[in-house]
């Protein structure tokens, strides 16, 4: 019998490492290509590992909550077949199709220092008592800075008693929370004692963990753990609005001749291509041409240079169920005509209300679009996603009393109209660009012709 290693994929430019969340196959299991044999979470989404062939899981290399680097072996597969010596330690797969032997030699030192300074940290121990901590427990409890004997004390919600992430985190959170009192009074303490050090009151007196406020509960409150996505997005919310400056520009676009152009071919869209034609691709497909238009805006930050995208590809911020949102990617989105970029934008929105995104359909963004419209909010000051630079929330459209403009004077009438809300990074651009750009897609929005075919 051969012997098949199963390995972490490549799921995205960005992501290098993944954790194991659940096992699908105990050993023993029999498994047949492409099944899934694991859950795996990213910093990303969330995601199957399945399998390459057909045979019996015999080993499983890691354990629940454990990190594992793309390219790693996760497990070995029994197959039919000639019998073979797999290399089962973990290695990570490399694009170069040779590497010199001194190249090889140094990675090779670089990976065993790595290792060694790893399993010299004394919060990277299992306790005394033969208790076992997962990798990433361990990284998180020497991070925090935790002692072995606090790590011994966390109660365990995992199998046989082990400590989860959730564990962890939650007791960091509660420890957090108790010593507010000792941490003010500490700089009292050393100013009495050093009168020297009364020069820096403020560094002093701003402990990192005093600042947060202690939220008590009473008995009929409900106490919620947030999920691992929704902890992902709150740190990735506050994060960008520390990075960069908010700006926003707002303006209104009368988008009358579009609400009359789709009443009027949506019906044969759906026969003819068995979609459905919302405005969200026509919305889309405007953006793109206006992001032509302004390359500028099509841009990331990194340092104190700008990185000017060749692709638009533009993201579309969605709601899931449990109240999260994530942002699938539309590529070359420039490059789509409307037919093809109503495929992808329904695709996409399936397949993120199911929960069955890969890792690669949010990676790469450009510029991301927000409908609040589809909440009834007529307006919003979007957060952008980071690393972009600007973010566009599409506003409810509303049926609105208008004034007219004709060559035979001005009168009232009933138009559909919405607002733009045009979030932007003042770092790099200025309230012109960032005006101008909203006032494109409006202009494209306004200008669009009620007797094209589709």
């Amino acid at each position: 019998m051969a012997k098949f290693e199963l390995k972490l994929p490549k799921m995205g430019e960005s992501v290098a490492e993944a954790t194991i969340t659940s096992w699908l196959k105990e050993i023993g299991d029999t498994i047949e290509a492409d099944e899934a044999v694991l859950e795996i979470a990213t910093d990303k989404v969330d995601s199957e590992v399945p399998s390459e062939v057909d045979g019996v899981l015999i080993e499983k290399l890691f354990e629940v909550d454990d990190v594992v680097q793309v390219g790693q072996t996760i497990a070995v597969i029994e197959i039919e077949g000639e019998e073979t010596v797999p290399e089962v330690a973990p290695k990570v797969e490399t694009t170069e199709v040779a590497i010199d032997a001194p190249v090889k030699a140094v990675a090779e030192v670089s990976q065993t220092i790595v290792a060694a300074k790893t399993t010299a940290s004394p919060v990277l121990a299992n306790s005394n008592e033969g208790r076992f901590y997962s990798p990433l427990v361990r990284n998180i409890a020497k991070k925090e800075g935790l002692s072995q004997e606090e790590l011994d004390a966390i109660p365990g919600a995992g199998k046989d008693g082990r400590v989860t992430k959730n564990d962890i985190l939650e007791y960091v959170a509660n420890k957090g929370n108790q010593p507010v009192q000792k941490a003010v009074s500490e700089p009292e303490t050393k100013v009495e004692a050093a009168p020297v050090e009364q020069s820096k009151p403020v560094e002093q007196s701003k402990p990192a963990k005093a600042d947060k406020p202690v939220v008590l509960s009473s008995g009929g409150d409900e106490i919620i753990e947030m999920s691992r996505m929704g902890k992902l997005v709150a740190k990735h919310m506050v994060d960008s609005v520390q990075t960069s400056a908010h700006v926003q520009s707002f303006i209104e676009a009368d988008v009358t001749n579009i609400w009359n152009w789709r009443n009027k071919v949506k019906n044969d869209f759906k026969k003819r291509e068995g979609e459905n034609l919302t405005f969200t691709p026509i919305f889309l497909e405007t953006i793109a041409k206006a992001l032509k238009d302004f390359p500028m805006m099509n841009i990331s930050v990194q340092g104190d240079t700008i990185i000017k995208k060749k692709s638009i590809n533009l993201g579309m911020a969605a709601a899931l169920g449990d109240g999260n949102l994530i942002v699938p990617v539309i590529k070359n989105a420039d490059q789509l005509n409307l037919i093809g970029m109503a495929k992808q934008v329904n695709d996409l929105a399936s397949r993120a209300r199911l929960n069955q995104l890969k890792p690669d359909d949010i990676q790469g963004g450009t510029y991301t679009v927000t409908n609040v419209g589809t909440f009834g909010s007529i307006m919003g000051t979007p957060i952008i996603n980071q690393p972009q630079v600007g973010i566009l929330a599409l506003g409810a459209i509303r049926k609105v009393p208008a004034v007219i403009e004709t060559p035979d004077g001005d009168f009232i009438g009933i138009r559909y109209k919405m607002f733009l809300s045009h979030s932007y990074d003042h770092r790099v651009v200025n309230g012109a660009l960032g005006g101008q750009f909203v006032k494109a897609v409006k202009d494209y929005l306004e200008g669009w012709d009620s007797q094209r075919e589709i």
